[in-house]
Parts: C-alpha cells; sequence; structure tokens
C-alpha cells in the first residue's frame, strides 16, 4: 500500500470520520424515510415532490428547517465523503478483487449522490433551491439527443440505469446487502428488522429505478425528453396505474423499509 493509500485508509477508519459517517448513514435514512411520506401523499392525490429534492425540501419547511438542513447537510457530507474513501481503500477483508472492484464502484456512486443531496440542502439553506428533479432529468435528456448520435447516447444510459436497478434488486433477494454488515454487533430482533428491511427496501428501489431506466429508454426512442424524469416521475407512473395508490402506498412501504436499514447499516457497517 502507497504512503497516499496509508493515509486514505488512516481517515476512513479514523474515528471522527466513522461517527460522521454513520450519522450520515442514517440521515440518507431519514431522507428515504421522508420520500415514502411523499410517496403515502402522491398515492393519494396530494404531496409535492416525491424524491431526494422533495424530501429536503420537506424538511426545510419544518420548525426550525434551516437548522434541521445544516445538520442533514453536515452529516451526509461525512457520509459520502466516507463512501469515496471507502470506494478507494476500503473493502480490503474482501478476498474477491473483483467483488472488491464491484463494491468500490457501488459505494463510490453512492458517495457522488449522497453529496448532491447535500449540496441541494446547502443550497435551501442559503435561499437557492434550483428545478425539480424531473426538470434536470428532462433538460438533461435533451441536451444529449441534441448529439449527433444522441438517441443512442440517451439509450445507453437508460439500459445503464435498468442495469444498476437489476444490481439493486438483486442484492435484496440474494441477500448479498448482509456482506457489508457485521450483524454481530446487533441484538437478535434488530438483526431480524435488518434482514427484512434491507430485503425490502432494495427490490422496492430496484423496482423503482428500473422504471426510470425505463422511461429514459422510452423518451430515447420517441425523441421526447418530456418522457423522462427521476423519481418523482418514476413514482407518479406507478400512481397512473391500475390499483395505483395501492401500488405505490406498497412501493412507499418499501422506501421507508431501506429508510429502517440505513439506521441498522450505519451501526454495524464493516469497512
Amino acid at each position: 500500500m502507497s504512503r497516499a493509500e496509508q493515509e486514505a485508509r488512516r481517515a476512513e477508519t479514523s474515528r471522527p470520520m466513522q461517527v460522521l459517517g454513520r450519522l450520515g448513514m442514517s440521515g440518507y435514512g431519514v431522507v428515504h424515510l421522508l420520500i415514502a411520506w411523499l410517496a403515502v401523499q402522491t398515492a393519494f392525490g396530494g404531496g409535492g415532490e416525491a424524491d431526494q429534492k422533495g424530501a429536503v425540501s420537506t424538511l426545510a419547511a419544518q420548525p426550525f428547517g434551516a437548522v434541521l438542513l445544516w445538520i442533514l447537510a453536515v452529516a451526509l457530507v461525512g457520509f459520502g465523503l466516507w463512501q469515496l474513501l471507502a470506494a478507494a481503500v476500503g473493502y480490503r477483508w474482501m478476498q474477491d478483487e473483483k467483488q472488491r472492484l464491484r463494491r468500490r464502484l457501488g459505494v463510490a456512486g453512492r458517495g457522488v449522490v449522497v453529496l448532491a443531496i447535500a449540496a441541494y440542502a446547502i443550497k435551501l439553506t442559503v435561499g437557492g433551491g434550483g428545478s425539480s428533479g424531473n426538470q434536470s432529468e428532462q433538460d438533461a435528456t435533451a441536451k444529449l439527443l441534441q448529439l449527433p448520435a444522441g438517441q443512442a447516447l440517451v439509450i445507453a444510459a437508460g439500459v445503464a440505469i435498468c442495469v444498476a436497478a437489476g444490481v439493486l434488486g438483486y442484492r435484496g433477494v440474494s441477500r448479498k446487502f448482509l456482506e457489508d454488515l457485521n450483524v454481530g454487533l446487533l441484538p437478535p430482533g434488530a438483526r431480524k428488522a435488518v434482514l427484512v428491511s434491507g430485503i425490502v427496501g432494495y427490490v422496492t428501489k430496484g423496482v423503482a429505478y428500473m422504471i426510470i431506466g425505463v422511461l429514459t429508454v422510452v423518451a430515447a426512442a420517441t425523441a421526447d425528453p418530456h418522457r423522462t424524469g427521476g423519481l418523482d416521475k418514476a413514482l407518479h407512473t406507478v400512481a397512473g396505474q391500475p390499483f395505483g395508490p395501492a401500488l405505490l402506498t406498497a412501493v412507499a412501504v418499501g422506501f421507508a423499509a431501506f429508510g429502517v436499514f440505513c439506521f441498522g447499516d450505519a451501526r454495524c457497517r464493516r469497512m
């Protein structure tokens, strides 16, 4: 291990980074619980934008919202950096190098997503905000479609999202997420809760992001960027189906389950 890697490993396993990272993981759980609440409201014709931005905006609207947002933002920044450090030098307990590489790529992606949520929270605290998740997705898709081979690029992006969604679902069904946890640190009842919430949460997120991937491919095939969108668009698509409110309520339960799983993950994650 090079000196730089040693320093990164030391930073990743340091007490302050561990505390901040695990606190941030709990904050990530709060975001998913808020998404679940917004999804329930959407199922019955109300609510705001049912995605990460909507969750952060909901928190901002509460009493002492600015203080809560700063706490969430700091925690998420710590979690994001913790994930990026793990992507660089973590998971050395995994013997299979290919498996270790896959996990590092996965946590790198999560780190980027978490830092983006933190950045949005900070923008809200200083009076910013910006476009909705759906609008951002549609603007990005429109720009890609204008490029040479833009349609193929958007289709490739949609397929990549579908593949990532499949990986999420597989991690849930196969219980692969348990490889990252030291569940022996938890009492028996908590272990069962982590197992069940992890399975339900990962599978639900896989389904939701599979819908996003399909919407992206459809947008490319029809050259209509308005057909694409983020998580909010996917959940509204579910709501528009037969038995939509019941289906979306089930999805909300799944996102709530993932939020609960994040609290257990924060307690017993192996690094």
